[in-house]
């Protein structure tokens, strides 16, 4: 468990304690931002490695045992997961790597997705956190996945910091016609449902579904836990 601890540890310290903080500024300073970008990732990589093998080997401590009675929900859930964090890969957006210069766009560049948050991806990998870490209730699973759901949460804070303070004003137009909460800036009238569903289209959400269903088919050679 202590492995899965420090794996943990030092997969939220990189995110948090670099990524989106001025040491990451003064790093890129030193390294130049391709540089940064690839060390970033290889230690993204290998904490996730990490994290996963170590989970592997912790040993069973149940908390509250697996809700076996709440697999329904489960079931209903992930597979929005998936099409937040699928059709949010597949999404032009300012808040993702390497698309800072879409901001010149302002809330243009607001389109499908990114029209009901801002940070589709992150939001997707929390929903799924959080429906593994209620479904599966031993320590080894909370360690894991309440790490991952801090890190999506906390990492959408992160971005809209890091681009605030980078881009100034020339972040507000797309901050004020977006939102990082899922469906506040339609609820507040900043945006709309409509032509959201209608960006979209049929391919992206296709793939996000075939991908979630290939994984539940998959889901017990892949991890050891059948889910049917």
């Amino acid at each position: 468990m202590s492995s899965l601890i420090a794996a943990s540890a030092f997969f939220l310290l990189i995110h948090f304690g670099v990524s989106g903080t001025r040491l990451r500024d003064v790093v890129v300073a030193h390294l130049g931002e391709g540089r940064y970008r690839a060390v970033f990732a290889l230690a993204s990589v290998v904490g996730l490695i990490w994290m996963s093998r170590a989970y592997g080997r912790a040993p069973l401590i149940d908390l509250w045992g697996q809700l076996v009675g709440l697999r329904p929900v489960a079931f209903a859930l992930v597979p929005v997961a998936f099409l937040f964090a699928g059709i949010g890969l597949a999404t032009a957006s300012p808040t993702r790597v390497g698309m800072e210069s879409k901001l010149t766009q302002g809330a243009d560049i607001a389109r499908g997705i990114v029209r009901i948050t801002r940070h589709p991806f992150l939001w997707g990998v929390a929903l799924w956190a959080l429906v593994h870490l209620i479904v599966n209730g031993d320590l080894a699973s909370v360690i894991l996945f309440a790490s991952l759901l801090l890190l999506a949460l906390g990492g959408t804070a992160s971005i809209d910091a890091k681009r605030r303070r980078l881009f100034g004003e020339t972040w507000t137009p797309f901050a004020r016609a977006t939102s990082n909460v899922p469906f506040a800036a339609i609820a507040a009238g900043r945006n709309q449902l409509g032509p959201a569903l209608r960006e979209l289209g049929i391919l992206r959400p296709a793939i996000a579904i075939v991908a979630y269903a290939l994984l539940f088919i998959f889901h017990g050679r892949l991890f050891g836990a059948p889910l049917a």
